[in-house]
């Protein structure tokens, strides 16, 4: 198995297990370590894409989160990477209408 494919079956796994914690009311019961690796592991990926490409493609899928769950991650991951609102907004312009 390539390393695509592996990734692929992982991320499968991780997000179809989620979704049955979901279901029962646990996903917050998932350990914040086991997060941790993972939500770095997709914010490297992510950033690397983008400046790779100079292209920003579809972080999440709309359809399965609501505006909550991204705001709730979104200032987490400010406050983890101490910015404060000038800097987000300096990179949030810096990326312009490049996003697909």
């Amino acid at each position: 198995m390539d390393e695509m494919s592996g990734l692929a079956e992982a991320a499968a796994a991780f997000a179809q297990g989620v979704a049955a914690l979901d279901a029962e009311g646990k996903a917050g019961d998932i350990p914040d370590d086991i997060l941790q690796t993972i939500f770095t592991a997709a914010v490297k990926a992510y950033a690397a894409r983008v400046e790779d490409t100079g292209r920003e493609p579809a972080i999440v899928d709309t359809s399965k989160i609501t505006a909550t769950e991204g705001v709730t991650a979104a200032c987490a991951l400010i406050r983890a990477i101490d910015l404060n609102m000038f800097d987000v907004t300096m990179w949030y312009n810096r990326s312009g209408n490049n996003r697909v």
